[in-house]
Formats: C-alpha cells, sequence, structure tokens
C-alpha cells in the first residue's frame, strides 16, 4: 500500500467540510488505510435541529446533528484519521506536487484533497431565527415535507422555485400561503395564475417580526401590519455553493456556481474531488452526500495507488 511517510501535517487525503458527505468520505478513507485530516468547522445544514426521516435504518428518524456525532465517533476508532476544527482559508499546489492548506497559524500537505464545503442557506433573518431551522423553519420539502401535511404552512421567496414549492406543498395541505419577503416579485403570470387557480395567496410584503417560542413559529408579523400564522415555514430563497477553495483550485463551476464533478466525483483539477451540497448533483439529500462521499474516497484511494497498481 503506498502510504505516504508518517507526519501530524502530511496525509493521503485532506477533507474539508464536516457534514454527512465529508464524514463518509474520510470513513471510507481510513478503511483504506490511507492517512486522513477532516477539517470540521462545525457549520452547515447537518448543524441545525432538523431530524432526517429519509435515511434508511432510522424507523423513527435521526437527527442530523447525531448522524454527525456518530460518524465522527465511528470515524475515532481509526488511528489514522483525524478532526480538526480549523478554518481552511487557503489552498494551493497540484497533485505532481501536493497541496497545502492553510489556516490561521497553520498548514498542512496533502496528496490529494476532497472538498465537502456544502452550501450556505438564505434563511429568513430575525432574532433567534437559528433556534427555528429544522423545527419549524425548513428548506426541503423531500425531507420535512411529509410531516407537515394539513398544517399552516408559509411559503417564502419571491420566484418560480417559490410558487412550485408552494404548489407541491398544496398536495399536502390545502392551507399554503406564500410571502415574497422581498422588494422583488419575480413570480412569473403563469405560476400566479397556477397559485390562484389553487387558492394560494400571495403576498407581497417582508417580514418585521415573528411569534414563536422553543424553535416554533406561531405567526409572521410583516412590514405591511400583516399576521400571517403558521404551523411551518418552507424557505425558497436560495443557497450558495461554497466554493472559495474551488474556485482557488481552479476547478470548473457551473453556471449555477456549483462544482462540476463526474460520476466518480472527479473535478477538473487532477487530485482534487468534490462530494455532497457543493455539487448539486443529486438532490441535497443526506444519502445522496453520504453515497457521494464514499465514491469521491474510493476514487482518492486509486488515484494514490502506484501506477504497477492500476488497470489503466
Amino acid at each position: 500500500m503506498d502510504v505516504s511517510p508518517p507526519g501530524p501535517d502530511r496525509v493521503d487525503a485532506a477533507v474539508v467540510g464536516g457534514g454527512p458527505a465529508g464524514l463518509s468520505a474520510a470513513v471510507y478513507l481510513a478503511r483504506y488505510n490511507r492517512r486522513v485530516l477532516v477539517f470540521d468547522t462545525g457549520h452547515g445544514r447537518s448543524t441545525h435541529h432538523q431530524v432526517n426521516h429519509n435515511y434508511l435504518g432510522f424507523p423513527g428518524g435521526i437527527a442530523t446533528v447525531e448522524l454527525r456525532r456518530l460518524a465522527v465517533e465511528q470515524l475515532a476508532r481509526y488511528d489514522n484519521a483525524r478532526v480538526v476544527h480549523h478554518l481552511v482559508t487557503a489552498v494551493e499546489g497540484d497533485a505532481a506536487g501536493g497541496f497545502t492548506l492553510r489556516s490561521q497559524g497553520h498548514r498542512w500537505q496533502a496528496r490529494t484533497v476532497l472538498l465537502a464545503t456544502g452550501v450556505l442557506d438564505h434563511f429568513p433573518h430575525f432574532p433567534d431565527w437559528q433556534a427555528y431551522v429544522g423545527r419549524s423553519m425548513f428548506w426541503c420539502i423531500t425531507c420535512d415535507g411529509y410531516e407537515n401535511r394539513g398544517r399552516d404552512i408559509l411559503v417564502v421567496g419571491h420566484t418560480d422555485a417559490a410558487a412550485g414549492e408552494a404548489m407541491q406543498l398544496h398536495a399536502l395541505t390545502d392551507r399554503v400561503r406564500l410571502l415574497t419577503n422581498s422588494r422583488r416579485d419575480d413570480i412569473s403570470e403563469t405560476f400566479r395564475r397556477r397559485l390562484a387557480g389553487a387558492g394560494i395567496e400571495v403576498v407581497h410584503d417582508r417580514i418585521g417580526e415573528v411569534e414563536g417560542a422553543d424553535g416554533r413559529l406561531r405567526a409572521v408579523l410583516t412590514r405591511g401590519g400583516r399576521r400571517l400564522g403558521l404551523d411551518a415555514l418552507f424557505s425558497l430563497q436560495g443557497a450558495t455553493p461554497e466554493t472559495a477553495l474551488a474556485r482557488a483550485l481552479g476547478v470548473t463551476l457551473n453556471d449555477a456556481g456549483y462544482v462540476v464533478v463526474d460520476s466518480e466525483q472527479k473535478t477538473s483539477v487532477p487530485g482534487v474531488y468534490a462530494a455532497g451540497d457543493v455539487t448539486s448533483l443529486h438532490s441535497h439529500q443526506v444519502a445522496a452526500a453520504v453515497h457521494e462521499g464514499a465514491q469521491a474516497a474510493s476514487a482518492a484511494h486509486y488515484f494514490l495507488h502506484p501506477p504497477e497498481l492500476k488497470a489503466d
């Protein structure tokens, strides 16, 4: 096995991101007997309060923070893997000479880099808004639509994507309203007619305050003076992929700003892989992220083999 020389600051693979994609990749790499270092800043979608009901093997669902905890515990069984809580601020180099990753006051070297940096969701901001995410404020109908059947739902967004989500949620409950929460209202006439036909009111206003406690929203008070009672809020204000490191490495991005990968999670730069929501290769689901992390790790492991062990 071609494993890099021992040393705390030189590894076979640097995994940037400690969510499901990054931790899945790290477990696979560790089991391939590769030296792997995971950079986890403790942020991202899997640090919110939501319970994942779609992940196979957990009949009652599992909180994403608990899934992360179990994954870290699983990874800790391998002496050749470790997690550090540093923010990687720069990365440079290539597969020929190795990659250098930097954070404030620290530097690491890696033979391959795996980006699992995720996305930044644009949730509505109001006092203590983070406490509501995953409890009564959601972004994913696939993840949380089922649990909100028959409830009062407020969709927040000013585009056709928000209108489409409102129409899909209408299949689960007939109590749906849409709040633009923006100076702009970019909903097309086509979707406006569909919303009207479904009896979904469009409120062109912005959030002023909210009523709620213990992560449970009761109402949104708009700047224009409306009180919109609700059981759940679905935010469709978009998300921005976290691609600063990918851009620094010269990795190709698509028109939406996501990292372009092939079916093995290879990017356009040799020795650099990406997995999870930052690729948008599949729907943004924990199951997809775990799969992509495993695939990226397997591809990186094969890349690290000496030529005589490769079939191609």
